[in-house]
C-alpha cells in the first residue's frame, strides 16, 4: 500500500527556515540519513519540504463549481498546514507508524505532529478505472519516450 506521510507545519516552519537557522544543519543531517534508511529499505517513493503559506495560493470553489476565487497566503490555521510530505510504499499503515516513529523529531523545539494517510488505488475504484489509468499511463510513457 502506498500512503502519504505528511509533516504539519509549525509557527517556526510558517516563518521560514533558512540555512543558518539553529540546529538547521543538525536536523537536515538527521532526516537525511533517516531518508537513507527509506530508501534502502525500499520504502520511499518521493519526499518533498514545503515553502511556508505565505508563498502559496488556494483556489476556492464556489458550490456550483462555476466560480472560483484566488486567495494569496499566508493561512493563518498553521495546525492545518503541511510542512513536507513522503510518499512511502509500505505493507501497512502499521508499518507507516513504526517508520514514523523512527523518524527524527521534524519541528525541533515545537511540539509537531505527522500525520499519515492511505492512498486510494486505482483497483480501489473498479476494474474500469485501474484499466483507464493504465491506459493514460501507457500513453504518457509512449509520449516521454518520443
Amino acid at each position: 500500500m502506498r500512503v502519504m506521510v505528511m509533516v504539519k507545519a509549525t509557527t517556526k516552519s510558517e516563518a521560514g527556515i533558512v540555512p543558518g537557522d539553529p540546529g538547521f544543519a543538525k536536523s537536515l543531517e538527521e532526516m537525511g540519513k533517516f531518508n537513507e534508511e527509506l530508501i534502502k529499505a525500499g520504502v520511499l517513493l518521493a519526499a518533498d519540504g514545503l515553502h511556508p503559506s505565505s508563498r502559496g495560493k488556494r483556489v476556492r470553489f464556489g458550490r456550483s463549481g462555476v466560480k472560483r476565487t484566488v486567495v494569496d497566503g499566508p493561512f493563518t490555521e498553521t495546525k492545518e498546514l503541511v510542512a513536507g510530505f513522503w510518499l512511502w510504499q509500505v505493507k501497512s499503515i502499521e508499518e507507516a507508524v513504526e517508520w514514523v516513529r523512527r523518524c527524527p523529531h521534524p519541528m525541533p523545539g515545537e511540539e509537531s505532529e505527522i500525520e499519515i494517510r492511505p492512498i486510494i488505488e486505482a483497483e480501489e475504484l473498479g476494474k474500469d478505472f485501474a484499466r483507464a489509468k493504465a491506459k493514460r499511463l501507457r500513453a504518457v510513457q509512449r509520449r516521454k519516450r518520443s
